[in-house]
């Protein structure tokens, strides 16, 4: 079998009549079961949207996914191995028993291009697996089935006669999904037997049925308020978080499993983030007699991550990124006069590097006058950000305090604008070897420099070790999210900072996988005057969340509806509070619990009937 997505199949679990579940493992040899749909039921919608949606009501109890793709031509979706066989859970949660692999050709539905029977979600018809928002927003995570905490899918299981047995020559090809032949012969009647008639049975199980599904719902439905989270873990997943279609400026969070400890805490701290640009202009000096050695200003941009710590709009970034020393702004400065000396063919590609070198120490980059320091610039934008952005929603900037490189390599920059969403800082402790981190910091695809569009990119990282830079304890982790996330944080399951990131100057090319300890934010804070605090808005918007994320609908909206009119830069605020307008439309829908005795009683007495029915029917007959 080929492999799926980001995984390779070992040993098939079973088989049914709508597909297979697998043992796998990972990019990482980490082990994970996948629950495949095949065959018919991979190209019939209402089996389609059955197979997302019971993933995501199984996530909703706590059974989580770590990765899915529900819009592949086979849909998929994998489960860790240490919670379970989830991708077994997922069929028997559709009604489909599996068998053992080796029994593939006896339960597997002919290729007819339909299949029987297919599922049907509560209300009746096919629910989508994408709620549409109403207001304009865009929606958080477009893998969110519309299922509620209290919603099932129930299904009803296609049966099929034992086949004949198959002789060599007819049997099936290696890849068993690609046989479109008829592979199930009909049965030949069965031989009378004695006891119990076979309606009286079927209809004994319709009853157990009714009443297993009756209580389980019925005791479901006292529960308004689920008391706690779904899928509250204490850690995030290790596997590659699963990806669909994306929402403008949200994609980093369409990857993150529905319901998990990832999602959250991307919900709780993406809104914080910041991109930074700062803008530097001077002149390049001979050092010795001061005459320019090009007629006009050079500028140079830097670009990174940083983050808002106070809802007045002080954010913490990257030191070397909003004020750089004066080698590294000498050596920016000439490599960016090399580059135009090249475009007017006055200067090699190949001649760059050694003309910043041989010039790198018999010059001076200064303000238009020699005795003046060269000028600059600092804005931040926020969720979607775009480069060389000198207007609006661009927010000006100004460098309050900094950090020199061997000290902490951090700055306190004031943004002009107030009701930023903040994040706050955890505890001064530094994680440890083998913790399990988000990183969070912008970055980009777009090759070209200059109005390049920047996104919040995310990533599951783990530390190895320990090190020093400068005066600083830094822990260093296994990944990074790209060049411009320096400045950036890495954050635990409560979406609370517990590192900035910075460049490894152990690492080759300086790749940004330290991270600098909170205790040196703090102290940088303080000799600042300003303090890490969350404002009222920045609680209302956690409980908001909270809300969300245990099924309360109701309060969730009314609580993000108050944080997108007070802070309406928190996009995500936005998003979840049409998302949980939509959950609870859906909600509103469902049957009346209060009807469910009735239901249950009703299907007690039609299958008693059917099968006292079916027995004085026999009797005659004999």
């Amino acid at each position: 079998m080929q492999p799926v997505g980001p995984y390779r199949f070992t040993e098939a679990l079973g088989v049914c009549q709508v597909g297979t579940a697998w043992w796998a493992i990972d990019g990482q040899d980490r082990l994970v079961t996948v629950a495949l749909l095949d065959g018919a039921a991979a190209t019939d919608q209402p089996w389609r949207e059955a197979f997302s949606n019971a993933a995501n009501a199984m996530a909703l109890g706590g059974q989580r996914y770590v990765n899915a793709d529900f819009a592949a031509a086979k849909p998929w979706v994998a489960y860790p191995s240490e919670e379970g066989v989830g991708a077994q859970r997922l069929f028997q949660s559709l009604g489909m028993e599996l068998h053992p692999a080796e029994a593939e050709a006896e339960v597997l539905i002919p290729a007819t291009g339909t299949v029987t029977n297919p599922p049907q979600p509560v209300s009746g018809a096919p629910v989508s697996g994408t709620p549409t928002p109403t207001s304009g927003a865009p929606l958080p995570w477009a893998m969110h089935a519309a299922v509620t905490p209290h919603q099932q899918a129930p299904v009803e299981a296609v049966p099929v006669s034992p086949a004949q047995p198959v002789s060599p020559a007819d049997a099936p090809p290696a890849d068993a999904f690609a046989n479109p032949v008829r592979r199930i012969q009909p049965s030949p009647p069965a031989p009378r037997r004695r006891g119990l008639p076979a309606a009286v049975v079927a209809g004994l199980v319709v009853l157990v049925a009714a009443v297993g599904t009756g209580a389980l719902l019925w005791a479901n439905s006292g529960d308004e308020e689920p008391s706690t989270v779904p899928g509250g873990a204490t850690s995030f997943a290790t596997a590659a978080p699963a990806s669909s279609a994306a929402a403008p400026g949200l994609r980093p969070w369409t990857q993150a499993a529905p319901y998990s400890a990832e999602e959250r805490a991307l919900a709780i701290a993406a809104p914080s983030l910041v991109f930074v640009e700062a803008s530097f202009t001077g002149m390049l000096r001979d050092a010795k007699t001061n005459v320019p050695i090009s007629p006009t200003p050079v500028t140079f941009k830097r670009r990174c991550s940083g983050f808002v710590v106070n809802s007045d709009g002080v954010v913490l970034t990257n030191g070397q990124c909003v004020r750089p020393t004066d080698e590294a702004a000498r050596e920016r400065a000439l490599n960016t006069l090399g580059r135009i000396l090249v475009d007017q063919k006055r200067l090699t590609a190949a001649g760059l590097e050694g003309y910043v070198r041989s010039k790198l120490t018999t010059t001076r980059f200064t303000g238009t006058d020699p005795a003046s320091p060269f000028t600059s610039q600092v804005s931040g934008q926020l969720n979607v950000a775009r480069g060389d952005l000198a207007t609006s929603p661009a927010i000006p900037g100004e460098v309050v305090r900094v950090l020199e490189p061997d000290a902490g390599n951090l700055a306190v920059v004031k943004l002009s604008q107030a009701k930023l969403p903040a994040v706050e800082l955890a505890s001064a402790d530094a994680p440890g070897p083998g913790s399990v981190l988000l990183l969070l910091g912008y970055g980009t695809t777009d090759s070209s420099f200059r109005g390049a569009r920047f996104t919040v990119e995310s990533k599951v990282v783990q530390v190895t070790g320990t090190g020093d830079q400068g005066s600083v304890a830094v822990q260093r982790v296994n990944d990074d999210i790209g060049i411009y996330s320096h400045g950036g944080v890495a954050v635990d399951t409560a979406g609370r900072v517990v590192g900035v990131v910075d460049s490894d100057r152990a690492a080759d090319g300086g790749a940004n996988r330290a991270l600098l300890p909170v205790s040196a934010a703090t102290t940088l804070l303080g000799e600042a005057g300003v303090s890490n605090t969350l404002a009222e808005t920045d609680k209302l918007y956690r409980s908001g969340l909270d809300a969300w994320f245990t099924g309360r609908s109701g309060t969730a909206e009314s609580h993000l509806d108050a944080v997108a009119e007070a802070a309406p830069t928190n996009l995500l605020a936005q998003a979840y509070r049409q998302s949980a307008a939509d959950r609870a439309k859906l909600a509103a829908d469902e049957p009346n619990p209060s009807a469910l005795p009735a239901v249950i009683f009703a299907a007690l007495g039609g299958a008693l009937v059917v099968g006292l029915l079916a027995l004085l029917m026999r009797r005659r007959q004999r």
